[in-house]
């Protein structure tokens, strides 16, 4: 046991006092806070800067009971690292409204993550009263909400006179974390567009859509063919590493195919498995959301639905 102490609660307030202290005046590198909300929640609203902890059906069913260790609930290993020997403190846990510690059931993602942290990381442990639900409507301006955060830079495509342009290629690339972006070849075409979204990178998932933008973008393709044949699952860990290679040089990448459909939906969404462990029908709702014309192929979905099982075993 590395700590024996039981977590502090805390009042939103005095949250705020500790989001508002410059690291400077740390002995460590800052506080960090841990939301336990499902993935979809906290990607519609969060407190800014907060990392969620990811908790899946299958593992809970694993679990049956027994004391979840913080690798189950932290994918990032970089992170996880970090947050074992202590470079974080204090360390705070949300979750959706609790008003203590003492309501929390031992089977909840907060009651796991609370006894994980104790038993592994040497830090100082907080517990929100009120949760995000009572933080956010008392503190709005330190949260992010989706709903605000849009990319309102970019105009929808003109009609063509006697033509309308395809809903696939309308608007912008849509963006599904802060360095992932969604879209269309036609997307990747607009430089201005790319401009205005930050892009860095450019994932190509086809064999035949031009690379518009060589030498002033980082690209990567993958040539996959829109059909029941195509083995896209061979792509993932590529595609994987790429995307987090992007995503740790501080760039943005934006993941397209021909019509932003199904190839490049299919690699977006085993991304998200991935990294947030998430089961595929909760990715798809949060990318269906962000892009409703998604839709990959028969194929894809059934070697989607083989990687969910692997993501979600490993631990």
């Amino acid at each position: 046991m590395i700590s024996t102490s039981e977590p502090l609660e805390i009042a939103g307030s005095e949250l705020v006092h500790i989001l508002r202290t410059p690291r400077d005046q740390y002995t460590s590198a800052g506080c960090v806070v841990l939301d336990c909300r499902p993935f979809l929640d906290f990607s519609l609203a969060h407190i800014s800067e907060s990392r969620n902890v990811n908790w899946n059906s299958m593992l809970r069913r694993r679990s049956k009971g027994s004391v979840v260790a913080l690798e189950w609930l932290i994918p990032d290993k970089a992170f996880l690292s970090r947050l074992r020997s202590g470079e974080f403190s204090p360390v705070v846990v949300v979750d959706d409204r609790s008003g203590s510690v003492a309501e929390l059931k031992a089977e909840s993602v907060a009651q796991m993550l609370l006894t994980a942290l104790q038993n592994e990381a040497q830090t100082h442990i907080c517990f929100l009263q009120g949760g995000f639900e009572g933080f956010s409507e008392a503190y709005p301006e330190l949260c992010y909400s989706s709903a605000s955060n849009h990319l309102s830079a970019v105009e929808p495509e003109p009609a063509v006179t006697g033509r309308s342009t395809p809903a696939y290629d309308q608007d912008g690339p849509v963006e599904l974390l802060p360095f992932l972006f969604l879209g269309s070849a036609i997307h990747s075409s607009r430089r201005e567009a790319l401009a205005a979204a930050g892009i860095t990178a450019v994932l190509n998932v086809s064999s035949t859509c031009p690379n518009f933008y060589e030498g002033e973008l980082q690209y990567l393709r993958l040539t996959v063919e829109d059909t029941l044949a195509a083995d896209i699952k061979a792509c993932f860990s590529t595609a994987i590493a790429f995307i987090d290679s992007v995503k740790q040089s501080g760039g943005r990448v934006l993941v397209h195919c021909q019509a932003g459909i199904s190839r490049s939906a299919t690699i977006c969404l085993a991304y998200l498995m991935h990294t947030q462990r998430v089961r595929l029908e909760e990715a798809f709702d949060f990318v269906k959301q962000r892009r409703h014309v998604i839709s990959p192929n028969l194929a894809f979905m059934g070697q989607l639905l083989q990687f969910e099982t692997d993501v979600l075993c490993q631990g």
